[in-house]
C-alpha cells in the first residue's frame, strides 16, 4: 500500500525523487500510487491558485510570448509548473506572481544538453513544448528549434513516462511551404509523433495579443518608408488570426480531456479577413492614417535583408515577410476551438486591448465604435 506523507506547505515536485504516478480519466482528477509519493501532488482544494489539481507540467518555451499565458492558465488551477529558461532570472520575474507560494520552479537548461532535459521533467506528468522563434542566429538555426530540441524533448518524456506532450506547431505547417519555418515545424510535427505517438498537436495560426508580432507589428510599419508595404496590396492573403488566450486555454484543456491523447488541433480564430482590409482596421482603431503600397516580393526581401542584420532583435526578416503574406489554410477535417470547449474570441473583441497604445493622446479613450469593423471573407 502506498505511504502518503502529509505535509502543511506544498512542496517541489523536484524534491520527490522516486515518484511515480498517472492521472486517470474521471469526473475529477484521480491518481494512482505506484510509489511513496507525497501530498503536494495529490488533488485538493476547492480549485484556484492555493488550491492543487494534481498536475504537475514542465513547460520549455514559457517566457515567449504563449508560454506566459499558458503558465498563467496552469498557475490559477493550482498546478505545479517547472519552467526550465535560459535567461536571467530576472527576465522571468513576471512569471513568479502567476503561481502560488513555491508552486512554480525555475531551473537553468541547455536545449542541446540531454541531461539536463531530462531533469526538467523527470517528476513531471504533463509536458509542454512552446519552442519556438521568429528569425535563425548563429547558435540555433530553424531545424534546431523546431526539429531536434522538439525530437529530444518528446523522446525524453517518452522514457521518463509522462502521460501527456503537448507540442505547438502552426496552422500552416507545410514541408512544401515557401517559409523555411514552417518546413521545419512539419518536419518536427512528425519527429514527435514519432517520438511520442500520444502527443497532442495544436496548430494554431497568427496569434494576436498584448505582446504580439502581428497587430503591433503592422501598426508600426507606419515607420517604414512612408506607409505600409503589402506584397500585391495584401489582396491576394487571407488571415484568420486566433486570440492567443484562447489557444493557451485550449493547451489546459487538451491536458483536461482524456480524449484528446494523440489527436492533431487546427486553432484558429472565427473570421477571415484579406490582408489589406485586416491592416485597415488596425489604423482604424489606432485613429492613424493608412498609406498602403504595393511592394514586390525581390525587393521586400533586400529590405528585409538589411534588418536581418541586426544581432539582437531583427525587427523583419526574409522569412517572416513569406509568412505573414502566406493565406492561412482551412483544415475542416482537424478538429477544433469548439472540440476543446472553447468559443473562438474575434479580433474585433479585443484589439483595442492590444492597439490602444498605438493612439495618439487625444484619441487615447476614444470608443472602438468608430473604428469600422473590418470585412470578412470566406474563401
Amino acid at each position: 500500500m502506498a505511504l502518503v506523507v502529509r505535509c502543511c506547505r506544498p512542496v517541489s515536485a523536484l524534491q520527490l525523487s522516486g515518484t511515480s504516478f498517472r492521472v486517470v480519466p474521471a469526473a475529477a482528477s484521480v491518481l494512482i500510487h505506484r510509489q511513496n509519493i507525497h501530498n503536494a501532488v495529490l488533488p485538493h482544494g476547492k480549485g484556484g491558485r492555493s488550491s492543487v489539481s494534481g498536475v504537475v507540467a514542465t513547460v520549455f518555451g514559457a517566457t515567449g510570448f504563449l508560454g506566459r499565458y499558458v503558465v498563467n492558465r496552469l498557475g490559477r488551477m493550482g498546478s505545479q509548473v517547472i519552467i526550465p529558461h535560459r535567461c536571467d532570472q530576472y527576465d522571468v520575474m513576471y512569471l513568479r506572481p502567476m503561481g502560488d507560494l513555491g508552486q512554480l520552479i525555475f531551473l537553468d537548461w541547455d536545449a542541446r544538453d540531454k541531461e539536463s532535459i531530462q531533469r526538467a521533467l523527470a517528476h513531471s506528468n504533463v509536458v509542454i513544448n512552446l519552442v519556438g522563434r521568429e528569425w535563425e542566429t548563429s547558435n540555433y538555426r530553424f531545424e534546431d528549434v523546431f526539429v531536434n530540441i522538439p525530437r529530444e524533448i518528446a523522446r525524453a518524456a517518452s522514457e521518463a513516462g509522462v502521460e501527456k506532450l503537448i507540442h505547438i506547431s502552426h496552422l500552416n505547417a507545410d514541408i512544401k511551404s515557401v517559409c523555411k519555418s514552417l518546413r521545419s515545424k512539419a518536419v518536427g510535427e512528425s519527429v514527435v509523433r514519432e517520438e511520442f505517438p500520444n502527443a497532442v498537436i495544436l496548430k494554431p495560426s497568427e496569434m494576436f495579443g498584448r505582446e504580439d508580432r502581428l497587430l503591433n507589428h503592422f501598426a508600426n510599419q507606419r515607420w517604414f518608408a512612408g506607409g505600409v508595404p503589402l506584397i500585391a496590396f495584401g489582396k491576394k492573403t487571407v488571415k484568420q488570426p486566433v486570440y492567443v488566450v484562447d489557444v493557451a486555454k485550449a493547451v489546459v484543456n487538451a491536458i483536461k480531456d482524456p480524449e484528446s491523447a494523440g489527436k492533431t488541433y487546427a486553432l484558429a480564430g472565427p473570421n477571415r479577413y484579406l490582408l489589406y482590409d485586416l491592416v485597415e482596421y488596425i489604423y482604424a482603431v489606432t485613429h492613424r492614417n493608412y498609406f498602403p503600397y504595393p511592394l514586390p516580393r525581390p525587393l521586400y526581401h533586400l529590405a528585409a535583408r538589411f534588418f536581418e542584420l541586426n544581432p539582437f532583435h531583427p525587427w523583419t526578416t526574409r522569412d517572416k515577410v513569406d509568412c505573414l503574406h502566406l493565406t492561412d489554410k482551412k483544415l475542416p477535417e482537424l478538429p477544433a476551438l469548439e472540440d476543446l470547449g472553447i468559443v473562438p474570441t474575434s479580433l474585433e473583441q479585443k484589439a483595442i486591448e492590444v492597439l490602444r497604445r498605438h493612439r495618439r493622446f487625444r484619441w487615447l479613450d476614444a470608443d472602438l465604435e468608430d473604428a469600422k469593423p473590418a470585412k470578412t471573407v470566406n474563401f
